[in-house]
């Protein structure tokens, strides 16, 4: 029997941490090739880990809710034999069948070998390696590692292989360790009097305001404080790089009536059976359409050691601005500008329902082109949204609103919405960036206006279209600036 160390993956993107989430296995349990073992969280995504040997899992080194950093132990295991295990074979080992959603390591390939092998090189190959997650570094000799702070354990090691606090959260539901963290309670204190120990509400009620008869123990209140990790600690970091980008916002309020007629009709037609049709779906079909007479809002700026220059892609991948319970994420449709209404309005409900899953894979969070953000959703009318980094727009979308509006030489109430249009100054000048909203806002209030855009106006092929798609400069009388 030999013990064998599998250290947390670089998981990509740059991560360099990762949180364990949860645990689904416990030290005495025997696991199989590929059996997912952990859930962990890194900045951008859920990524759930397999095993990438087979046999008994000894030791957990983390307990859920630790950060770990890549490269650091996560779980040891007691093989059989260095060359008794499953995973000992040629060729890379089978992938375990997933969701094409979810965002899972793949196996590893090579033969796990004993820990305490005494060649240099045999350690280093019996480390695994997971495909698609970044090359082992190639290094001579025996691999180093910092050393650790030693860490203080009262009284015996638990015969499970595991820290005793770990042990006594593996004992309490989340609800009971949210509840013993408000009320400050150290459950590695507490005796469960539930099934197998279990650690109970009362139990924990218990502990807070001391024995039965004693009277309530009075708990100050605290401010609350916990660590900035996961989606909130990226988006912040975000939040900096764009600070530091020279913005300027420009708003319109158009009516969209029409637009709403046109959705309604649109969701009878058998050609979007089963597709959910959105305002935000027609939004950015518009939005793809416009943008070929517009490239500059697709346009980035990018520093260079010959200096500055400006990227513009050959397609348009739009990016959502997703709010779910981990924080803000922005992942986006690759080659929207290639997909029709329908096929946009499906990837859309996809990317959205993945994200607020946590699933979304790091590749779909970076190199978008211009993003959307939905606020109003919230019942917002309009905001002034903030650059994802490396993007030169981002468009706001406000609520659905019926108000008091001029049609037809008459005051009646109409369905309106408001555009926020924020772009980088030194990518797209004022005139660009109030030009296509003007000519966004003009096709939202009369979707007919679509059927001008793209292509040349000249039979010949040398001319372009340019201007408002409502061929004039303004957005029309139904479309006007707030």
């Amino acid at each position: 029997m030999s013990t064998q160390e599998f250290l947390l993956p670089d998981l990509g993107e740059g991560l360099t941490e990762s949180e364990v989430v949860e645990w689904r296995v416990t030290p005495g349990d025997t696991v199989t090739l590929n059996q997912v073992i952990a859930e962990v969280e890194t900045a951008k995504a859920l990524v759930e880990i397999p095993s990438p040997y087979a046999g008994v899992v000894a030791v957990l080194h983390a307990e859920e809710g630790q950060i770990v950093e890549v490269g650091e132990p996560l779980v040891t295991f007691e093989l059989e034999t260095a060359t008794g295990s499953p995973a000992a074979h040629d060729g890379p080992a089978p992938a375990t069948e997933e969701p094409a959603a979810s965002h899972e390591l793949s196996a590893p390939s090579g033969t796990p070998t004993s820990s305490a092998s005494s060649e240099p090189a045999d350690e280093e190959e019996s480390r695994p390696n997971l495909v698609g997650y970044g090359a082992r570094a190639a290094r001579r000799g025996r691999a180093t590692r910092r050393p650790r702070k030693p860490v203080a354990v009262p009284g015996p090691a638990p015969s499970d292989g595991v820290a005793p606090r770990a042990t006594a959260t593996r004992r309490a539901t989340p609800g009971v360790r949210a509840m013993a963290k408000r009320l400050g309670v150290d459950l590695t204190q507490v005796t469960g009097t539930g099934t197998d120990g279990r650690i109970s509400r009362d139990d924990v009620e218990t502990a807070a305001h001391g024995a039965p008869g004693a009277g309530p123990r009075r708990v100050e209140a605290a401010e609350h404080r916990e660590p900035v990790r996961g989606v909130r600690k990226h988006t912040a970091a975000a939040m900096v790089a764009s600070a530091a980008i020279p913005q300027a916002t420009v708003h319109l309020t158009c009516d969209v009536t029409a637009l709403t007629e046109l959705l309604a009709r649109l969701r009878e037609h058998p050609r979007t059976a089963g597709t959910r049709l959105t305002v935000l779906a027609l939004v950015a079909r518009a939005v793809c359409a416009l943008l070929p007479d517009h490239p500059a809002l697709v346009t980035r700026w990018e520093e260079s050691d010959e200096g500055p220059q400006l990227v513009r892609p050959a397609h348009v991948h739009l990016g959502i601005a997703v709010a779910t319970d981990r924080g803000l994420v922005v992942p986006h449709v690759p080659h929207a500008d290639e997909l029709s209404l329908v096929g946009l309005a499906r990837e859309l409900g996809e990317l959205v329902a993945v994200a607020r899953a946590g699933r979304t894979r790091p590749e779909r969070l970076t190199g978008g082109t211009l993003t959307l953000t939905n606020v109003g959703v919230f019942g917002v009318d309009a905001g002034t949204p903030l650059l994802n980094p490396g993007e030169s727009a981002i468009l706001g979308i406000g609520r659905l609103a019926r108000r008091p509006w001029e049609h037809a030489g008459e005051i009646a109430l109409r369905e309106t919405l408001t555009l926020s249009l924020t772009f980088d100054h030194r990518v797209v000048d004022g005139e660009q960036g109030a030009r296509f909203l003007a000519d966004l806002g003009a096709v939202l209030t009369d979707p007919a206006l679509v059927l001008l855009l793209g292509g040349s106006d000249r039979a010949d092929g040398l001319g372009a279209v340019h201007g408002s798609a409502a061929t004039g400069d303004s957005p029309g009388p139904e479309g006007r600036v707030a």
